[in-house]
């Protein structure tokens, strides 16, 4: 029989107004595979033997209205192989729970909280899900990076024998919501590398950089000139030569009025690559910003 070995330690937690999970593993793209998530209704983890299908058949029960103990509980019954699967659920109203088989490769366990669960199999040393739970106990910060402190405790404390390989973290909010941007809130994966928290960490700063920059549009398409400023400098501050940041970073300058502050950030841009020169020609015609044609010509020659 051939079994999908996605042996790993993983994490599902809430706040008040976001769940989510993270994981990591010497498995390939474990993202695709262990976690499962959707606004308003629940997370899933399903490892170590894993059943891929058990994440969705649980949500689909969650979202039908069944408690994580009776979701998992009708899954596991029927799965002929609940003795080598590793299962943790959190439903939306806050419900957990967390199934370890018999069979799961050591060393394997989980810790149920009130606001999560800690699971892992295959670890190097006991002990791994007490220390995922004491660290992201003790984080502070926003869901996802206390996810994450969960994730380094768990490496920290031995991980996975086998190594290190992929990871992934995401986050939804717990109420239904109509929006795809307020139902996601954060869906990172890092697939193959040879320290895949710290690349998931890294690509973390570069979301909230975009998520800043996104602030920075909107503030823009509604006039506001200083307030998009000062998103584009928060998003040019956590990822610092971004030329994309920096170029809409100097755009919002001149829309400010800051002409100067425009034309040097401007410059630095185009002496590293021309086509952002290019970039600013295109956009001229478009009417997007509204600059007078002198605005235009000065920019034009930073």
């Amino acid at each position: 029989m051939i079994r999908k070995l996605a042996a790993t330690y993983s994490v599902i937690a809430c706040d008040r107004n976001q769940m989510g999970a993270a994981v990591q593993s010497h498995f390939f793209g474990v993202g695709s595979v262990v976690p499962w998530a959707r606004a308003g209704v629940g997370v899933v983890c399903t490892q170590s033997i894993v059943n891929v299908d058990a994440g969705p058949q649980i949500l689909a029960l969650l979202e039908l209205g069944a408690t994580a103990h009776d979701a998992l509980s009708m899954v596991v019954a029927a799965d002929a192989e609940r003795d080598y699967r590793q299962i943790a659920v959190l439903g939306a109203t806050g419900s957990i729970a967390a199934h370890t088989g018999s069979k799961a490769i050591a060393h394997a366990g989980h810790v149920e909280t009130a606001t999560g669960s800690f699971q892992a199999n295959m670890m190097a040393n006991p002990g791994v899900p007490e220390a995922m739970e004491a660290a992201f106990a003790a984080a502070d910060g926003p869901l996802c990076d206390r996810l994450t402190a969960a994730l380094g405790a768990a490496e920290d404390a031995g991980g996975d024998i086998r190594g290190r390989q992929s990871a992934a973290v995401v986050v939804v909010a717990r109420q239904h919501a109509t929006d795809a941007r307020s139902r996601t809130i954060v869906d990172l994966r890092v697939e193959d590398h040879p320290e895949p928290l710290q690349e998931l960490e890294r690509l973390l700063t570069l979301h909230r950089a975009y998520a800043a920059a996104e602030l920075g549009d909107q503030a823009m398409a509604a006039g506001n000139y200083e307030a998009a400023a000062r998103h584009y400098r928060a998003a040019t501050t956590l990822a610092p030569g971004n030329g994309e940041l920096q170029f809409w970073d100097g755009l919002a300058r001149a829309a400010q009025g800051d002409l100067a502050g425009a034309g040097q950030i401007l410059h630095a841009v185009f002496a590293r690559d021309p086509n952002w020169r290019e970039l600013l020609l295109r956009l001229e015609p478009t009417g997007v910003f509204a600059f007078s044609d002198a605005v235009w010509q000065q920019l034009k020659e930073a």
